[in-house]
């Protein structure tokens, strides 16, 4: 069974995947000699060289399919038809997008295929000659390997009501896919856009009917696309590229929302809608949506004062331009425009006394205004880091000025204060910090970025020398928690005063008041996000504030401890051996477990990122952010949806240039053993190895300073890139075991306390059941990339690609559990299902990750890479306190059973950390680090 989601899937050297999440595929209508009588000249002179350049621009400018068309009657069309494909063809950045071949004549269109690479576009075929013609030119294009461009056209004409549009689609519809064998998604309808405003009261309902047909299309033909010439709509005023573009702007936005999916536009001349000039908007819409008798001429009314000659709206759009240079930076600034700031900043400087003064005058008044604006929830993180962008270059600019004036007269530039910033020692991970200082530095604070895996004494040595206001931590695994704890007692034993300030994912006010606060007297501070950043700086900085600020935080904390301590049997723990004997009943008695269609270890080495892009799941991407909502909602939502849309724009330009030149590649690795539980724990029989196979890395042994019993390095079988395993004698071959934890919640008899041991049928069951493992990275190249942007003064890019990195590590991961599901473990093999119901998680089987809440102990992780080699399969290694690297990676185990579910361990009692540091053979206080946040009681 095929288990391919229908997506539309077509290709230049590069594929183009059509899925929901690409909202709007923009076809570049330039290299039309019907549309463009720019392009036409040059084709009648046969300037082929700069009209491939027409066709580059159109690539540059966003389109992601070519439309072609060489129709005009003193052109050979055939022939220039075949030149220019070929041209183009030959052009590596034009050639990987997918073009469209578009004539009304079938001989046209039939040369332009034969000179195609990969999976093209026929623009079109209709039912205008009736069936005969329309299912022979369908069967061609199929045999060509070709989607198509459907026209709403039957032999009595073209179709420009509603009605007349969803008839001749549905009929076309059904002719191709029960008649011609059509794939549904390869379909793609152009149910005619006319135009409107033209004087003729029939014409004025047009792009209403088009609208309207377009949605009872889309739900009513399933997998199909709506297409067709936008430029059409507004050919009654041709000559007026103003009105025209805002015509095009808010007809699309109308029209998509319908479930127009396709577009001949020109990619580069759509104004935004909400940028549009709300008279202007206004009165377009009254046209488009007709919703006014009078329509058309309240239109023309204000139509000639748009009206100009060519590259006057560009004037326009720059009106800022003709500010005071002050109004200018501060427009940048708002605004995240970077294009002049040298040239405004050098101007600023040239009228100043000295070269700070812009800093402390213009630059800070206009970042002043930035900070406002965010205060007031009027900005969104994604924009400030933006103007942050804008901010550094212009003080780059004035560096060498400063640095001059600063030898002649020792001038210094004020700040709000100075903050050390450092990710603490054994975690790798930067975005929200990178975030938080970037914040920060819009807010005059100067912040100095110690970087990630900084040592406790590095932290504190540089806030002595940089004479530090505040010192900001920053972790997201859980052994980062007990590492902030050690630098505080550091700070309180070296005698420092300044506070220190707490963040990360797995921070929390509750941690920060009973773990962290306690150890150094000065003010320690949990900071919940970007957003709060600002607000706690300057009240710990402020002399008028920090009493008040610092007394309201310790009594805080004094009641989130006094809670703690109070908390008595309200969450009361059962004893082990109660939860052990209500664990999980997994039926093994009459459960098979299904046994891998290709166990062993197999190796991804360069996985293709084309294919992880549509399985993003882009709502921790918004997150990451600080833009709250889920996708796609996010992008229409009142609040945030226009900021979410830039935002997501700019992923998705930047995404195209990951894939497009190649600046990540994707590694992955994942292995299926024999395995069966014992107890809480889960013994893995390993695969003999085979000649020719290597010793893998030995990696990271957790126990190796307690004594364990657990052996240093673990051979899998490589042959090739997949292992084929030989059948095991019985007795032989090497085992693993890995370590989980149990819930001791008190819980109902019928509600078990699980544990992922569980689910793995038991040794004395006589059952052999499987496990999986794998480790996954989408980070490897990001380095130089990052290391670029930075060099740039650009962390806007450098933030947006890390987090780019992270949802496609995230991606894959996803689609391996999916391959793993239905084809490599193959024990789901019949499953379909769409993103969003991956998303959910609706199918069998799961894949906890250690650290996360069903085994919260991320030392387990030194064993997973050990079982796999991924140092040596995927490039992945672990640091001292087992976070990864790459930074974008993902790692865990996969479970089969029907009845594996993810869950939340919880607090453990010191029995059972006890028993699984005897367990792991290493010391209850090893244990202890590496549950810290699990325990019932204060190990200390």
């Amino acid at each position: 069974m095929n288990d391919t989601p229908r997506y539309t899937r077509l290709s230049g050297l590069e594929p183009l995947v059509i899925t929901p999440q690409l909202l709007f595929v923009n076809i570049g209508e330039r290299t039309n000699v019907t549309g463009s009588a720019q392009f036409r000249k040059l084709i009648k002179e046969e300037r082929y060289e700069e009209a491939v350049e027409v066709a580059r621009q159109q690539v540059d400018n966003g389109a992601q399919i070519l439309d072609v068309n060489m129709d005009e009657g003193m052109i050979d069309s055939e022939k220039a038809m075949v030149r220019f494909l070929n041209l183009i063809m030959s052009e590596p950045d034009i050639a990987r997008i997918p073009v469209m071949v578009d004539s009304s004549r079938w001989s046209v269109i039939e040369a332009g295929l034969q000179c195609l690479q990969g999976k093209g576009v026929v623009n079109s075929i209709s039912l205008k000659e009736g069936e005969a013609a329309f299912i022979e030119h369908a069967l061609k294009v199929r045999r060509y390997g070709a989607a198509a461009v459907v026209m709403a056209f039957d032999e009595i004409g073209q179709a420009d009501t509603c009605a007349r549009k969803v008839e001749i689609c549905t009929r076309a519809y059904r002719i191709l896919t029960e008649q011609v064998g059509f794939a549904p998604e390869d379909i793609i309808f152009d149910p005619n856009i006319f135009a409107v405003a033209t004087g003729i009261e029939q014409h004025d309902n047009y792009a209403v009917d088009f609208i309207q047909a377009t949605r009872i299309i889309k739900q009513t033909l399933p997998h199909c696309h709506v297409s067709g010439g936008v430029s059409n709509v507004s050919f009654s005023f041709r000559g007026n590229e103003t009105v025209r573009a805002a015509i095009h702007s808010v007809f699309l936005y109308h029209a998509i929302a319908a479930g127009m999916d396709m577009g001949i536009v020109n990619a580069g001349a759509l104004p935004i809608y909400d940028d549009l000039d709300p008279e202007l908007r206004e009165r377009v819409e009254d046209v488009i949506l007709n919703r006014r008798k009078d329509g058309t001429e309240r239109l023309l009314e204000i139509a000639e004062r748009y009206k100009g000659k060519k590259g006057e709206k560009k004037v326009e759009d720059l009106e800022w331009r003709s500010r005071s240079v002050r109004e200018r930076l501060t427009h940048a600034l708002v605004h995240g425009i970077d294009a002049f700031v040298e040239t405004d900043t050098e101007q600023a400087r040239a009228e100043s006394t000295r070269p700070l003064d812009v800093i402390e005058g213009p630059l800070m008044d206009g970042m002043n205004v930035v900070g406002d604006l965010f205060g007031a929830g009027k900005m969104f993180l994604p924009q400030v880091v933006k103007s942050a962008r804008v901010m550094k270059k212009a003080v780059a600019y004035l560096l060498p000025f400063i640095e001059a004036e600063k030898l002649r007269t020792g001038d210094t530039a004020t700040s709000n204060g100075k903050i050390i910033m450092a990710t603490v020692k054994g975690d790798v991970h930067d975005i929200g910090k990178n975030i938080v200082g970037v914040v920060l530095a819009c807010n005059n604070f100067e912040v100095v970025d110690l970087g990630v895996m900084v040592p406790t004494q590095t932290i504190l040595d540089r806030a002595r020398a940089e004479n530090a206001d505040i010192i900001g931590l920053s972790g997201l695994i859980t052994p980062s928690l007990e590492e902030m704890t050690h630098v505080a007692r550091e700070m309180q034993r070296q005698g420092f005063q300044m506070p220190l300030m707490i963040g990360g994912a797995t921070t929390s006010r509750a941690h920060t008041a009973l773990k962290i606060d306690p150890h150094y007297a000065a003010p320690t501070v949990w900071v919940k996000d970007a957003s709060r950043a600002v607000g706690v700086a300057q009240s710990l900085i402020s002399r008028d504030m920090r009493a008040a600020f610092v007394a309201a935080n310790e009594a805080d904390y004094a009641q989130i401890r006094q809670r703690h301590a109070n908390r008595g049997d309200a969450k009361r723990l059962v004893p082990l051996s109660k939860a052990r004997a209500q664990k999980f009943d997994g039926g093994w008695d009459h459960y098979t477990p299904p046994t891998p269609a290709r166990p062993g270890i197999t190796v991804f080495d360069d996985y293709p990122l084309t294919e992880l892009i549509e399985l993003i799941d882009w709502t921790p991407f918004f997150q990451a952010w600080e833009l709250a909502g889920r996708y796609p909602a996010i992008l229409t939502d009142e609040v945030v949806g226009t900021h979410a849309s830039e935002l997501f724009a700019d992923a998705q330009a930047m995404l195209g240039r990951i894939v497009a030149e190649k600046w990540l590649t994707a590694k992955a690795v994942f292995g299926l053993w024999p395995a069966n539980s014992v107890g809480d724990d889960v013994e893995v029989c390993l695969l003999p190895v085979g000649e020719g196979a290597r010793r893998a890395s030995p990696g990271l042994d957790p126990g190796a300073d307690a004594g364990t019993t657990e052996p240093a390095a673990i051979e899998p079988l490589r042959n090739g890139r997949t292992l084929t395993p030989t059948p095991l004698p019985e007795g032989e071959g090497l085992k693993a075991t890995l370590h989980f934890l149990r819930q001791q919640a008190d819980k109902p008899a019928d509600r078990p306390d699980l544990c992922l041991a569980d689910f793995i049928a038991p040794k004395d069951s006589g059952r052999q059941d499987w496990i999986g493992a794998f480790a996954v990275t989408a980070g490897i190249g990001i380095e130089a990339h990052v290391a670029g942007f930075e060099a740039a003064h650009d962390d806007y890019n450098a933030i947006l690609l890390k987090a780019l990195a992270d949802r496609l590590a995230e991606a894959l991961a996803e689609r391996l559990h999916q391959r793993v599901r239905t084809e490599f473990w193959g024990y789901a093999g019949g499953e379909t299902l769409d993103n969003q119901a991956l998303i959910a998680e609706q199918y069998r089987g799961i894949r906890p990750a250690p650290g996360y809440p069903a085994c919260p102990d991320h030392s387990e992780k030194a064993m997973l890479f050990q079982l796999l080699d991924a140092p040596g399969n995927a490039g992945m290694s672990l640091t001292e306190s087992f976070a990864m690297l790459p930074t974008a990676a993902v790692s865990g185990y996969y479970f089969s059973h029907p009845g594996a579910q993810y869950f939340v361990v919880g607090r453990v009692s010191k029995e059972q950390a006890a028993d699984y540091a005897r367990r792991k053979g290493v010391t209850l206080a090893q244990a202890e680090r590496w549950l810290a946040s699990n325990l019932d009681y204060d190990p200390e």
